[in-house]
């Protein structure tokens, strides 16, 4: 019997990043899309997108944000595929 490989990808659920860092997504299944609570994101833009195969680089947060727990929603495609939390830790 001949067999398919299928890779599936493993998302963290949760990150843990100083104020120096940045996060960085990437899928090769298709294009990506990473939505922070507009109210309650510690980067520049709630919003991230990238086609298929590209970094997606949050950028470090802004000065100033508080340290914390903070969760996005992550479409693959246009489809939501997921949760993820960016815990922001001290200096």
């Amino acid at each position: 019997m001949s067999e398919k490989l299928v890779l599936v990808g493993i998302l963290p659920e949760t990150m843990v990043i100083a104020p120096s860092e940045q996060v960085v997504w990437v899928s090769d299944a298709g294009s990506l899309r990473v939505e922070f609570d507009p109210n309650r994101c510690p980067f520049q833009s709630n919003l991230f997108q990238a086609p298929m195969g590209m970094r997606l680089m949050s950028g470090t947060p802004r000065p100033g944000s508080k340290p914390g727990s903070y969760k996005y929603k992550i479409s693959l495609n246009e489809q939501l595929i997921g949760t993820g939390e960016v815990l922001l830790r001290e200096k």
